[in-house]
């Protein structure tokens, strides 16, 4: 949920990398639109509000008594957004390889879908894959909800206040601005509070990226966080210029990482709104990699450089409340995309070959890194995804796939008075033609410890 400025009023603790990067894009892209009652925006773009091109983004309007109120807004991975590569993750060198790029467009004008916008979506043949229109259905849907619900909410903050209508709408109004302002002043106030509690100076941290999978190797991610009593410097020059292949940011998906980190330092009850983060300044040189510049590639660049950011700045951190602070964790989603698409199985002599294309991607869990009191966890997504397994029985009634292992590694979380956790063996048949791609890091350099 945001404001009618497109500032973040509140989100789900779900995937910090889908609605973190949300929180620093809205106001650019919902400041360009002229809006009314019943319209939704769908964007994908990278460089224009988005992450990568298979989180799709719709954005809804929500108005009172012909006032604009605010937005709703929700993010889906999409396994097929248009790639050549099932699963649409491939090992890419740019923006136009990685499939459909969906700038800031009306998907809904005033309560009605626009059909030529849902076909281009769906797989632009004119023939609507029905398995996209109902993710897409699904998407409007919540946002319908959303508006529905929050406009509610809305309403009550004036009950009891006014016999007239019209005087109760105003009064509700006012009041739901006045909450937001208050919401966002409190949060402040908490991260000021809690941020006190870092010694003040400057820290530093290196870590590296593997390779971009177009030829570049040990990739650094510098960062250097100046604390201040009011503020936090969050700096990332001397990180590496952009790269040939897909590891590189738009600056959303780094401030993504930046807000997650530090969130975890603040109380529970920190609400998830623009004020809590106003104490951070996030600086990325423009053409590096965690600000580059259209058209590099960046599939892998939300899921797998945003680890590292997050293994970065805990890594500073570490210098300056190293009793706060974990291990690294495997630093990796892990990525796994396959499937097999119309030219795959024609090669594989399908006579049918529409009617055997599918598409699947899944990220693979791994090692929590441990806390100075405890060993961490085994078998899990940490930090920017959190995403869960997809059950085996669900997997296998779907796709022509067979899981024959899936268990944890022994032995594979390290060594020390506290543990990490221990990684995950999981292990493919494949029952008919695919192709599959790989997006993993922490291969080349370990987790530190």
């Amino acid at each position: 949920m945001f404001s009618a400025e497109g500032q973040l009023c509140a989100q789900a603790a779900h995937i910090p990398v889908h609605l973190g990067s949300m929180a620093y894009a809205m106001a650019d892209i919902v400041g360009n639109f002229t809006w009314t009652a019943g319209d939704m925006v769908v964007v994908n773009d990278p460089y224009l509000g988005g992450t990568h091109l298979p989180d799709v983004t719709l954005i809804a309007p929500v108005f009172i008594q012909e006032q604009l109120l605010g937005f709703v807004a929700n993010r889906a991975h999409h396994a097929n957004i248009g790639s050549s590569s099932p699963g649409s993750m491939p090992v890419s060198t740019s923006l136009e390889q990685e499939g459909l790029v969906i700038p800031p467009t009306f998907i809904e004008r005033r309560f009605q879908r626009v059909d030529d916008v849902m076909q281009k979506l769906c797989g632009g043949s004119g023939v609507i894959d029905a398995r996209a229109e109902g993710d897409f259905s699904a998407q409007l849907s919540a946002n319908r909800i959303g508006v529905r619900r929050l406009a509610q909410l809305i309403e009550t903050m004036g009950q009891g206040m006014s016999s007239a209508a019209v005087e109760v709408q105003g009064d509700c109004l006012t009041r739901y601005r006045e909450a937001l302002r208050e919401l966002n002043d409190y949060g402040e106030r908490l991260a000021l509070a809690e941020l006190a509690g870092i010694p003040e100076g400057q820290y530093q941290f290196t870590d590296y990226m593997d390779d971009d999978g177009a030829g570049t190797t040990d990739i650094p991610i510098c960062v250097a966080l100046r604390v201040g009593k009011t503020r936090i410097d969050v700096d990332f020059s001397g990180t590496a210029s952009q790269v040939s292949g897909n590891i590189n940011c738009p600056l959303s998906v780094a401030a993504a990482a930046v807000y997650y980190v530090f969130r975890c330092l603040l109380p529970a009850q920190t609400p998830a709104c623009a004020g809590s983060f106003r104490p951070l300044r996030i600086v990325a040189p423009v053409g590096c990699l965690l600000n580059a510049r259209r058209p590099a590639a960046v599939a892998a660049g939300n899921v797998e450089t945003s680890t590292r950011i997050v293994d970065v700045v805990l890594g500073a951190l570490a210098q300056a409340i190293p009793e706060r602070i974990p291990a690294a964790s495997q630093g990796s989603m892990n990525n796994i995309a396959m499937g097999c698409n119309t030219a795959i199985a024609a090669d594989a002599g399908d006579s049918d070959a529409n009617r055997s294309s599918w598409d699947y991607y899944e990220t693979v869990g791994g090692g929590m890194g441990a806390s100075p009191v405890a060993p961490g966890w085994s078998g899990v997504q940490t930090h920017m995804t959190n995403t869960l397994n997809t059950p085996i029985e669900s997997l296998e009634s779907h796709y022509p796939l067979r899981i024959t292992r899936y268990e944890l590694r022994p032995g594979s979380g390290g060594g020390g008075a506290f543990c990490g956790g221990m990684g995950l063996v999981r292990e493919f048949t494949f029952l008919a033609p695919a192709q599959v791609t790989l997006l993993t890091e922490r291969r080349r350099k370990q987790p530190w410890g």
